[in-house]
Order: C-alpha cells, then sequence, then structure tokens
C-alpha cells in the first residue's frame, strides 16, 4: 500500500463502536491490495502477549523488498538510516510532531473501547480541528484541476479510475482495544521496515481481531489466529489496525501477521499516531512515510456502515489510484511523503484532495450511497495510496451495522466520473526525496 519509494500501508486500528456484525459484503475487497509498497518496523517476536514496554526485536533482511511495505527510495533508501535526535521530532513517547489542541475532548474519550467494533460514529478518532474533519465545501479548486480529472477520464476510461469505474474496497477491519489490553512485542520483517520512519513500540493486540482480509469467519474471541495473514509471504498488504481510546492511541501496521501455531507476531511498518493531538501540516515529519504511502493514518479516512447507517460521515475519504496515474515523485501538503510514481503533471500528486461537484444529482444514488457522495461533497477524498480500487470504506466484519444493512456495495458508486469531482487548491508540490528526520516511537 504505502510506503517510501514504493511504499508502505500501515494496518489501521480504529475504535470500537458495540455490537456485532457480519462480514464485509463484496468480494471484491480483497483485490484492492495497491500495487505501491509501504513498510513498517522489520521486527517480529516469538512471544505471546506480554505487558513488556519493549520495542520489537530486528530480524534479517527478507529477499525481497519490492513488494511491499514502505520503504525510501527503493534504490538508495532513506537518506537517514536510522533514529534521529531532531528536537522537532520530540521525544521518544510522542508520536509524532503535533500541537496541543484545546477544548473538549471529542475523540478519546468517546466511543465504546469494551469492544472490538470501531466506528467513528461513536466518535472522531482525532481531535475535531484535524484536517480529515475540514469542511472543504468552499475551499478553492486548483489551477490545474480540469487537466487532471480530464487526463484522469482519458487515461482510465470510462470514468477515470483505476478500475475504470469507481468501485469500493471493504478489506480493512479496524479493531478497538478495550482498555487494559496487554501489549505484545513483534519482530521486525525488515523489508518492510524503514528507519526512521517506522516505530518501534509494543502493540495492544486484543484477541479475536482479525487482520487485512481475513477470509474465514470471526475468530474465537479468546484466540489470535485471526491476526494470520494467508497473504504474507507472498507480500500481501496485512494491515492490522488498532485504536486504543483509552491510551489516546491509534497503530497502524503495513504487512503484519500472526502465526495461528507458533504465535509468532511479525510486523513490517508501524505508524503510532497521537489521537489526542492535532497534527500539523509536517504530519509525523516531512519526507517520512506511514502505513499508507502519503504518511496520512488511515483510520479517520475509512467511512464505516455504522456512518452510513446513522445517515452522515463527518470527515475526509481515503482513495487510491494505480502509481502510473499518480504524478511521478511529487506529493502535495498534507501528504508528508510520496513513492517513485510515474504518472506525468496532468495527474494527480500524493496527498491531492479531490471534492464531488456541489452540483452532482445525488438523487439519483442509493439511499446509502447519497451520505457517501454527500461526505465527498463537503469533506472530499484524499489521495492516500498506490492501488486500483479508488475508495477504501471499513470492514463490517466487527460493524454495528453491515454494508448489507444499509445497501452499499462495490458498486455503489461506479457512475461517478473523476470530471465530477474538483481538486483541491493545497498549494505547490513537493520533491520526493526520502529524507525522513524524526525519532521513532520506542515505547
Amino acid at each position: 500500500m504505502t510506503m517510501r519509494g514504493t511504499w508502505v500501508a500501515a494496518a489501521i486500528l480504529a475504535v470500537a463502536c458495540g455490537g456485532g456484525g457480519g462480514g464485509a459484503t463484496d468480494t471484491e475487497a480483497t483485490a484492492a491490495s495497491t500495487d505501491g509498497t509501504g513498510a513498517g518496523p522489520t521486527t517480529m517476536s516469538s512471544e505471546t502477549a506480554s505487558t513488556t514496554t519493549d520495542g520489537p526485536t530486528t530480524a534479517g533482511p527478507s529477499s525481497d523488498p519490492t513488494t511491499v511495505g514502505p520503504t525510501s527510495d527503493p534504490t538508495a533508501g532513506p537518506t537517514t538510516s536510522g533514529p534521529t535526535s531532531d528536537p522537532t521530532a520530540g521525544p521518544t513517547t510522542d508520536p509524532g510532531t503535533t500541537t496541543d489542541t484545546t477544548g473538549p475532548d471529542t475523540t478519546t474519550g468517546a466511543g465504546d473501547d469494551s469492544t472490538l467494533c470501531a466506528s467513528q460514529a461513536e466518535g472522531l478518532f482525532f481531535p475535531p480541528d484535524a484536517i480529515w474533519y475540514h469542511d472543504a465545501s468552499n475551499d478553492a479548486v486548483a489551477p490545474d484541476s480540469a487537466a487532471i480529472t480530464q487526463w484522469m477520464v482519458q487515461d482510465s476510461p470510462p470514468n477515470g479510475w483505476g478500475t475504470g469505474t469507481m468501485r469500493i474496497d471493504f478489506s480493512i477491519t479496524a479493531i478497538d482495544a478495550p482498555a487494559g489490553t496487554e501489549k505484545r512485542p513483534y519482530e521486525l520483517d525488515n523489508d518492510y521496515y524503514y528507519s526512521p520512519d517506522c516505530d518501534v513500540a509494543p502493540i495492544p493486540l486484543p484477541p479475536g481481531g482479525v487482520v487485512e482480509d481475513y477470509p474465514q469467519d470471526i475468530p474465537p474471541a479468546d484466540s489470535f489466529e485471526g491476526y494470520d495473514c494467508s497473504g504474507y509471504q507472498d507480500g500481501a498488504d496485512c494491515h492490522m489496525i488498532v485504536v486504543s481510546r483509552s491510551e489516546q492511541r491509534l497503530y497502524e501496521i503495513y504487512h503484519a501477521t500472526l502465526d495461528a501455531q507458533s504465535e509468532q507476531f511479525t510486523a513490517g511498518c508501524l505508524a503510532l499516531w497521537d489521537t489526542s493531538k492535532t497534527y500539523d501540516l509536517d504530519g509525523r515529519g516531512q519526507q517520512c512515510t506511514s502505513a499508507d504511502a502519503a504518511g496520512f493514518p488511515i483510520a479517520p479516512l475509512l467511512f464505516s456502515a455504522e456512518e452510513v447507517a446513522a445517515g452522515e460521515i463527518n470527515h475526509a475519504i481515503r482513495f487510491i489510484l494505480p502509481n502510473s496515474m499518480i504524478r511521478a515523485k511529487k506529493y502535495v501538503a498534507p501528504a508528508t511523503h510520496g513513492t517513485n510514481t510515474t504518472g506525468p503533471m496532468t495527474s494527480i500528486p500524493y496527498g491531492g484532495h479531490m471534492r464531488l461537484r456541489a452540483d452532482y444529482p445525488i438523487e439519483d444514488l442509493s439511499p446509502g450511497a447519497q451520505v457517501i457522495a454527500k461526505a465527498l461533497q463537503k469533506y472530499g477524498m484524499y489521495m492516500s495510496d498506490g492501488g486500483n480500487i479508488a475508495l477504501t470504506a471499513q470492514s463490517d466484519v466487527y460493524g454495528c451495522a453491515t454494508w448489507a444493512d444499509v445497501g452499499v456495495d462495490s458498486f455503489s458508486l461506479e457512475d461517478l466520473k473523476a470530471t465530477d469531482f474538483e481538486v483541491i487548491d493545497h498549494g505547490p508540490t513537493i520533491d520526493v526525496t526520502y529524507e525522513c528526520e524524526r525519532t521513532p516511537v520506542m515505547e
């Protein structure tokens, strides 16, 4: 998914909402693996759940780093080879360079973190002034907006998206970590770990949870077998996302698995976010990747069946495109990272922000699709990672509602064309250098 050079898309873990739910209703979800690469910490541990705060231990580099995991320049690697003492990065216990927010905390205290069901329908993951929640209805349009959207349609007919038409992926599961969940160290998979981009703190992994694309029925509540990613050895994204509201933290890993037999926990790139703070435009650090190639968190950009059922999505949405449709080695704020993409100057860069036109006839869409379209008109969608299936919804494996309940499937927005959108002006693009400087969070 995301990552430097090829980039790593971190697995998202979101906060829980009460109730059980069915699995994703669309089998296309599994086809949403990105063609960008992301990487994460390459350490791994064979220990089982533990309260230790020790970070992962390093393992040897794997044989093929080109398929996945956030990385720096695939040919040269990041110019910063290890954790730095950069004073701007903050102490190692701080997940990133952020600014304190004041006012009521509507994020970390909201929601029911006693279950594995995660949804922003019960409370935002970050403070309300985070950029993901910004009303972009009246934001200025970029001068090259029309050129970008027209090129998209020409390059990938009929409608300009990776699969030609806009599709929705339901493969990523966001898991809530109840208060007191034991933290688990892991071994780093060095092919998907990039220093200093990735963090190495132990992770609160609740039993009964699942990794991205877990194909079986919901695992037993007291087991960890749902975290065993079947495609791990083949380079699958294997995102693992955990929201810990009690800690005010979001743990997102790109390329992770917990072997059901040996219980060895292995992970690539962990991006640890402090959900009590509002990140500025430097995010976790300029030129630094996360579990997504643009350097964004994944969880706050996922929309859920619970939100659609409630009739409102109060945040921007994650979207992805093939590397050939993303502007070559450029990104734009609020992204902090890009990859070895190959698109022309008329393509959208990493971090590009698209908004559905206000005059789009959303009344022609199904009721559930209208809720999504309204969010696209108000908050828009951010170019976050490389891949084919445009929009990313949250899996309903542990949902309080299912996608079948709200009448949304992979094709619910297939009529939307790139030219139905406007590209919002976020200023000049930034060259991708992979020169990340930050202090990884260790505990």
